[in-house]
């Protein structure tokens, strides 16, 4: 019964019934540490294997060599959670640090641009880094902020009003560079 199948010419790439390539590819020094960064603040990674599952999800394929090789360079401390599990962390994150100069490093590092629309700011970065920054910006507890909402790689500044939208536009741009 499976005579309503194509022939095996249009199962090749570029048929219609070929398989979407979902393959992780490899990835730029710079943009795979960003990457490891991203992935260590945002979930609990406690050992080399969960981050090369991690970082091959987000579309990055690695070697164990490499990922031992960027830990290092990164500096990453191996520490644990608040239930006791090992987890990797970024350098110095256990000290608090100015809620602003946190936001400036991370808008510094991972920020495009922010453009004003009406009461709401758009911060567009770097993919999967949206989060970081609206948990720097709530963390801010900025007044013309009423929330933020963060995707993959843009994040959405509400205030009060369109004046005060785009002066947050202003100077979180300022803060990107």
């Amino acid at each position: 019964m499976l005579g309503w199948l194509p022939d095996d010419d249009a199962a090749k790439p570029g048929g219609y019934c070929s398989a979407v390539d979902l393959e992780a590819r490899p990835l730029a020094k710079a943009g795979r540490q960003r990457l490891i960064a991203s992935v260590v603040s945002r979930r609990r990674i406690g050992s080399q294997l969960e981050l090369a599952e991690a970082l091959s999800r987000a579309g990055c394929s690695v070697t164990q060599a490499t990922i031992s090789r960027d830990i290092r360079e990164l500096r990453l401390e191996k520490t644990s959670d608040a239930l006791g599990r090992p987890r990797y962390a970024m350098p110095g994150r256990g000290a608090r640090r100015d809620p602003r100069d946190s936001l400036n490093g991370v808008l510094r590092q991972f920020g495009v641009r922010a453009t004003a629309a009406q009461n709401i700011v758009v911060v567009q970065s770097e993919l999967g880094t949206a989060p970081a920054i609206a948990r720097a910006l709530d963390r801010l507890e900025h007044p013309k902020i009423v929330g933020t909402l963060a995707g993959d790689d843009t994040c959405l500044v509400v205030t009060s009003g369109s004046a005060d939208a785009r002066a947050m536009a202003r100077e979180l741009s300022s803060a990107i560079g």
